[in-house]
């Protein structure tokens, strides 16, 4: 904001000071300079630019902390931006009502967007919200576009995991690869082993599964070496890979990924939504999809947890938040996952039914329930 312009000012001569005499001898009062702040002006003065600075500074400075608020919450069984968020080819299809939420987190803070201690202080009043360390989610040296990136990565596992479990329970035949999804740089044969390899046996005992290849190689020594047979580029090939201690076993430096072959075609369109934790409600859309009757009976229920290839529901983070976002969404009923139990109690919303959940048939069981209305006996978080 500007101000208008203004007449010149014309400041008057000052006062002729007092006559030395009477100033030597006190004989005559002194005369007081007006120009002259006093000590108590220039203090409340100076008080007053610094609270302007630290104002100024308190808005401009960044906290190493983040903020949790409430997501929104979107219907795997309904469109995003105009589209079908699953769609399926290859198998028939059936109508579907109501709503199988995913949750979600809405995170302020991290790098490039740093929360200063006004955001802060908002958020210290306000129940819904959780202050964090900002390394819990963006660790020292990772860039905001590489936690964007593993974040997708996540999703597009979970999608995966959750596709696998749906298509089981509705007896279809879903094929597992073991793969390796990334190599340590300082795993002791990172030179021969690449991000993509198929692993298929340990010391030739063929494999199909993550927990047969840890098996297989925590049965040796740190220092060893385990024969891995592998699958690259379509050819077979056999690596004599070192092993190294971690975690009280034997291992080869690398992290292992789930590959799989399914006998029909399901697409997740989840927006630019990251994280794993939208898996278990991804599995019950497409299993609902795929079988008749709606599965949700019309009622609109929320929920969270990841999901892996066997039907297990894993934590999430934020799940306070996820609570207050599907009530505020709408929702009667949230599925939560079992481990999770601890942090629902106590932060339940009020017009909100929570059914805890630890499989993907719990949570199958749990919707069907709340379609028939036989919902006395669904376990809780505080039974």
């Amino acid at each position: 904001m500007t101000t208008p312009p203004h007449e010149p000012t014309v400041r008057p001569d000052p006062p002729e000071p007092a006559d030395p005499a009477d100033s030597a001898t006190g004989a005559g009062p002194a005369v007081a300079d007006p120009h002259r702040l006093s000590r108590r002006s220039i203090a409340s003065l100076v008080g007053f630019f610094l609270a302007i600075a630290l104002g100024a500074l308190s808005v401009m400075v960044g906290l190493p902390y983040v903020i949790m608020k409430p997501g929104p919450i979107t219907n795997t069984l309904g469109k995003l931006s105009g589209q079908q968020l699953i769609t399926v080819s290859g198998a028939p299809t059936y109508p579907t009502q109501g709503a199988l939420d995913f949750t979600t987190v809405r995170i302020a803070g991290g790098p490039g967007y740093k929360v200063t201690v006004w955001d802060l202080l908002a958020a210290a009043i306000r129940p819904s919200e959780d202050i964090v360390d900002e390394e819990l989610y963006f660790p020292k040296g990772v860039t905001g576009k590489q936690v964007e990136e593993e974040s997708a990565a996540e999703m597009i596992d979970s999608q995966q995991e959750a596709v696998a479990v749906a298509l089981k329970a509705v007896g279809q035949k879903v094929t597992e690869h073991v793969v390796i999804a990334q190599v340590a740089k300082d795993a002791p044969s990172a030179s021969l082993l690449r991000a993509g390899d198929e692993i298929v046996s340990v010391d030739g005992k063929a494999v199909s599964d993550s927990s047969g290849v840890r098996d297989g190689v925590g049965a040796h020594r740190a220092g060893e070496t385990v024969a891995l047979g592998l699958v690259r580029d379509g050819k077979p090939v056999t690596v004599e890979a070192k092993t190294r201690a971690a975690d009280g076993r034997a291992t080869v430096g690398v992290f292992l990924g789930v590959r799989f072959e399914f006998p029909i075609d399901v697409k997740i369109n989840a927006g630019d939504v990251g994280g794993p934790s939208a898996g278990t409600m991804f599995s019950l859309a497409v299993y609902d999809t795929l079988t008749p009757g709606p599965l949700t009976g019309g009622q609109q229920i929320a929920g969270t947890g990841t999901i892996n290839a066997k039907g297990q529901v894993g934590p999430i983070g934020g799940i306070r938040q996820k609570l207050v976002g599907a009530h505020d969404g709408g929702a009667k009923w949230f599925l939560a996952p079992a481990d999770n139990c601890d942090e629902v109690v106590g932060h339940v919303p009020d017009g909100l039914r929570v059914v805890r959940i630890a499989t993907f048939d719990e949570a199958r069981t749990a919707v069907e329930a709340i379609a028939d209305q036989r919902t006395d006996s669904l376990p809780t978080c505080t039974r």
